[in-house]
């Protein structure tokens, strides 16, 4: 048998029963707390009420104080009783607000119909996630460029950290995305960066080991004992070597063969070779610097639309630039 109750407030005036109905007028979802849940904890009892939100979201909302039993404020670890009213004002969650556009400065180095080259400055993320829902990359190309609203997270088709400067290449169609990306799979778009590390390296190498994340340290990658290894597989040459102050230091060409996360930076670091600033990998900050020291300098893909090959290249941003000028450049190969 189904509870009735009359909800009267200074807003509206509602049926409830105890399946969920929404008042107009001030848009929170009520429920009637049924015989069958009496007794829960208010979150786990939302939880079973409102099972498309996780339940911590729902904590969030009560200690916000978008939810109410009887017109009251609640805690979490209110016991719900049978036949309470549980009024619900959902919030947005980060995420359904981060494909917003927003007046984000970056470059843009070359477009066309059906491709966008940018340059992304130091300090900018590329896409939205936890910690960074606007402000990204992404937010700007969408303010910018209003159509990429129909592309698939907006275009891009590839990633380069918050700290790390350089080119990327976005797709203007879904039809020019599916091409990109399927480049990206065959590995014939070259990404190349500059990177400047610790130590002297050999002349030139091929690192080829897994890369997965730090079972010990999420937030960082390894080629010890990863979680979830994948393939990895980075080319490099040593550019020129030398000393900053006392600290040896050697100029990379890094050229991908794949694209992990933090490829660079972990295998880099696998050889002892951390990269200058890299703290999170070994390095150490020297100097103004106050980012790893890595610039997607180069770039190539072909033309979705027309098949030609095209390439980009682009100059070292200030702060690299600096430490190159201010290194004392011993060895040269």
């Amino acid at each position: 048998m189904l509870a009735f109750t009359l909800i009267i407030s200074s807003q509206s005036v509602t049926n409830v029963v105890s399946d969920k109905e929404v008042s107009n007028d001030d848009e929170a979802t009520r429920f009637v707390v049924p015989e069958s849940l009496a007794g829960g904890r208010l979150d786990k009892v939302l939880a079973t009420l409102m099972p498309e939100h996780s339940r911590g979201r729902i904590q969030n909302w009560v200690e916000a104080g978008y939810v109410e039993v009887n017109q009251q404020p609640t805690k979490i670890r209110h016991i719900a009783k049978w036949g309470e009213v549980i009024s619900v004002w959902a919030q947005p969650a980060p995420e359904d607000l981060a494909y917003k556009p927003e007046d984000v400065a970056f470059d843009v180095v070359s477009e066309s119909p059906t491709y966008i080259v940018v340059q992304k400055p130091v300090g900018l993320v590329t896409h939205p996630g936890s910690g960074n829902w606007g402000g990204t990359l992404l937010n700007g190309l969408l303010f910018r460029y209003p159509e990429l609203a129909s592309v698939p997270r907006a275009g891009i088709v590839h990633r380069l950290d918050k700290d790390t400067s350089g080119l990327m290449v976005v797709a203007r169609t879904e039809i020019a995305q599916t091409h990109l990306v399927r480049q990206m799979q065959a590995r014939s778009v070259s990404r190349t960066y500059v990177a400047l590390v610790h130590g002297r390296t050999l002349p030139q190498g091929t690192i080829n080991r897994p890369v997965g994340r730090d079972q010990r340290v999420p937030v960082r990658m390894t080629t010890e004992n990863p979680s979830a290894p994948r393939e990895a597989i980075t080319h490099y040459t040593c550019r020129q070597a030398g000393h900053y102050d006392t600290l040896g230091v050697s100029e990379l060409i890094c050229k991908l063969e794949t694209g992990r996360t933090h490829q660079i930076r972990a295998h880099m670091a696998s050889l002892g070779h951390p990269l200058l600033g890299d703290t999170l990998y070994g390095g150490r900050m020297v100097g103004s610097i106050k980012r790893q020291m890595l610039h997607a300098y180069s770039l190539a893909f072909d033309d979705p639309q027309t098949q030609s090959r095209l390439a980009f290249e682009s100059s070292l941003p200030a702060d690299m630039q600096e430490i190159v000028d201010t290194t004392v450049w011993n060895h040269a190969v």
